[in-house]
């Protein structure tokens, strides 16, 4: 018990184990649904009876089911509007950047989000959902940010965690390595950053080659670093007295112009 209260609010220990926990009814449907390796599920004990989802979760499960009384899975379950019927734990999965390589050439014009030092775990799993919503690829978090694997990135994320991979990189570099060698494969691709001093709008850029969507950290705005490694810089026009949108929230736009402008209308 003391493990698993522990993949909560540390991370070293998730790292050390390559364990982390999954709670919420869509989180842990999802994680089922894309075969993501579970190692236990723990479910509530006592009544109210179960409910069919999680019955029926339990019944299918090839692996071990172990019983909690009600106080203790309400720690894990870190609910403050009640028990949670089942919280699994699923192991980590490390795919290596140097190992990825999106599309086809001629076919596919991948796109990728870069998310650079994210200070809150919600904001990282609020950008994955964005991501998988509008099609992307895959993210990646650059630097010493958050971790994807934080119970409030992967609440965040309601499942999209378990369908987009999920990548880190040490920086700007080991990115623009993967862009080489995205553009070695054949698929032109470029770097573009969203930055409220962009050169144009993003409703301006032309989205159609292969794209590394670049979103900076939400204090601090894109490195230098950054600004100098991306092609193109972005801005979001706004109006009303905001000075600019969240980081998640910008990421959203863009992702959403990547793929309004690459839809394909029948009719």
């Amino acid at each position: 018990m003391q493990v698993w209260e522990a993949y909560l609010n540390n991370r070293a220990t998730r790292n050390r184990d390559g364990r982390f926990l999954v709670q919420g009814v869509r989180p842990i449907t999802q994680a089922v649904a894309n075969d993501w390796p579970i190692e236990t599920l723990l479910y509530r004990l006592g009544t109210p009876e179960l409910s069919g989802w999680a019955r029926e979760l339990l019944d299918s499960a090839e692996v071990p089911c172990i019983g909690l009384v009600p106080e203790l899975m309400a720690e894990l379950g870190e609910k403050a509007g009640g028990i949670p019927e089942v919280v699994a734990v699923a192991e980590s999965r490390a795919t290596e950047l140097d190992d990825f390589a999106p599309g086809e050439p001629g076919e596919d014009a991948p796109v990728v989000v870069v998310f650079d030092r994210p200070n809150s775990p919600g904001n990282l799993g609020t950008l994955i959902r964005s991501a998988d919503a509008f099609g992307a690829d895959a993210v990646i978090v650059t630097g010493h940010g958050a971790d994807h694997y934080d119970p409030q990135a992967v609440r965040a994320s309601t499942g999209s965690l378990f369908a987009v991979p999920v990548l880190r990189a040490a920086g700007a570099a080991q990115v623009l390595a993967f862009r080489d060698r995205q553009i070695g494969r054949g698929i032109p691709t470029r770097v573009v950053g969203t930055d409220e001093n962009g050169t144009h709008a993003v409703f301006d850029h032309d989205f159609a080659d292969a794209t590394i969507l670049v979103v900076g950290n939400e204090s601090s705005g894109m490195s230098a670093a950054w600004q100098q490694a991306c092609d193109d810089l972005v801005s979001i026009p706004m109006g009303g007295s905001a000075s600019s949108l969240g980081a998640p929230s910008a990421g959203a736009v863009a992702l959403y112009e990547i793929s309004r402008q690459r839809r394909t209308f029948v009719g």
